[in-house]
């Protein structure tokens, strides 16, 4: 038996395993904040054919091996993944007219 690992080790690619032991996929995506220790959960691909991904949050992870994410609940459980929202820009005070005018045109202020 492989040594549990921290979620920040966790890459695309890895076999993803349901409660049963069944591989239901492969992680595509890892999300949460590195800087303050949150892990929010993976993306979870179902294979090469399926677009679709499935979102699995941290609390349904139930162990996390090098190479290897076991979950606590059955493939069917789980829901489709919405990727996050994109972060808001925020420009300084001092920015100048044509940089907050540019921000506005290409939607980036938002």
């Amino acid at each position: 038996m492989a040594d549990p690992v921290a979620w920040q080790l966790i890459e695309p690619g890895w076999k993803v395993l349901d409660a049963s032991g069944e591989e239901i996929g492969s992680v595509h995506e890892v999300t949460g904040d590195e800087n303050a220790d949150i892990f929010d959960g993976i993306a979870v691909s179902e294979g090469m054919l399926r677009t679709s991904k499935k979102y699995v949050p941290s609390e349904q992870v139930a162990e996390i091996v090098e190479g290897t994410v076991r979950l606590s609940v059955t493939a069917d459980r789980l829901q489709d993944f919405v990727a996050p929202a994109a972060e808001e820009r925020i420009l300084p005070e001092g920015s100048s007219w044509t940089q907050r005018l540019s921000s506005w045109l290409t939607g980036r202020n938002r």
